[in-house]
């Protein structure tokens, strides 16, 4: 894709407008939204979204336009997977509930950041060595892995503040009065209140969440921008989730399971590009014929709408089946 200069100007102005609309709005009422104002705002994000991949699937083709509704779900999936973590992150702190929404808000604007110099790193990278293929490829297959094999019970047991939060608790005076906040003055000094430690501890947890999924959409597509604007789409909707599915991700207790096999899926996807772009000849017949052939987008799309579908009816299914039996039980 060629995308010009003042398109990639536009995007990101109109992602700061609607960010700099939302800190706004959030600070002037700091408040619990409702189900309907969540509702609301997230079908206006997800409905902007699908627009966005229909527009460009007019105009850049089909494959251009899979690859970002490719993208953007696999975002989006890792990105509901990472709020248990922001759950947690929420109650070990203690984070007043009229307040949360401030913490998310500025958490994502942090993730946001990170996350477009991460892109274009990753893009120059790609663009140099080839062979980042692999060790993409290869983490993807470990972290899917170890996603597999571990749970959210052993999560919110075992998750304590990095070395940088702590030094944070330990170095920048605060004020234990929680505001909305991230500065306040106490006895004629700025000081930093609790929900300053709160939303550090966000953003730098997004971070090494975007180590998965940086990798895992750089396994759907090579294009910057379609990178760029899924994880924009996938994260501005994400408060809005937050408050809106808190309960139900208790129910999606396949969900790990189901994202394993999803990082596992774009891992190999990844290694077998790697292949392709090298020409290692794959075996047919007993001869070496043409280079390894790639995973059409198309079958990926149809692979990653298969995987979050499966996970989602088993998991309530799984849900609904222990809640008979437990009602059964007499428990």
């Amino acid at each position: 894709m060629d995308v010009p200069t003042w398109v990639w100007l536009a995007t990101l102005g109109v992602a700061a407008a609607v960010l700099a609309f939302d800190v706004v709005w959030v600070a002037r009422k700091p408040h619990v939204p409702s189900t309907r104002e969540v509702g609301t705002v997230l079908g206006i994000y997800v409905s902007a979204a699908v627009l966005f991949g229909v527009g460009l699937w007019l105009m850049e083709g089909g494959d251009r336009g899979t690859e970002f509704f490719a993208g953007w779900l696999t975002e989006y999936s890792l990105s509901i997977d990472n709020l248990f973590i922001f759950i947690i992150i929420m109650a070990k702190f203690g984070v007043p509930a009229r307040f949360q929404q401030t913490a998310l808000l500025w958490g994502i604007i942090i993730a946001i950041l990170l996350r477009t110099i991460f892109i274009f790193v990753g893009a120059a990278a790609i663009n140099q060595f080839a062979w980042v293929f692999y060790i993409f490829g290869a983490f993807l297959l470990y972290t899917a892995v170890k996603l597999a094999t571990e749970s959210h019970d052993d999560e919110e047991e075992d998750w304590e503040p990095n070395a940088m939060i702590k030094w944070f608790q330990k170095s920048v005076p605060s004020t234990e009065e929680w505001s909305a906040k991230v500065f306040t003055k106490e006895n004629g000094k700025r000081v930093a209140t609790p929900l300053f430690i709160v939303i550090v501890a966000l953003g730098m947890t997004d971070l090494l969440f975007a180590l998965d999924s940086i990798p895992a959409i750089y396994g759907l597509t090579k294009e910057p921008y379609i990178v760029l604007t899924a994880n924009l789409f996938a994260l501005m909707g994400l408060r809005q989730l937050y408050f809106l599915i808190g309960g139900l991700l208790k129910k999606l207790v396949y969900m790990s399971l189901g994202l394993s096999v999803l990082l596992a899926f774009i891992g190999f996807k990844l290694i077998v590009h790697a292949l392709h772009e090298n020409e290692v000849p794959f075996i047919n017949g007993g001869e070496a014929v043409h280079a390894i052939p790639e995973i059409p987008i198309t079958v990926s799309l149809g692979v990653i709408v298969l995987i979050l579908a499966v996970t989602a009816v088993a998991s309530l299914w799984k849900t609904r089946n222990d809640e008979k039996q437990q009602v059964g039980s007499g428990d």
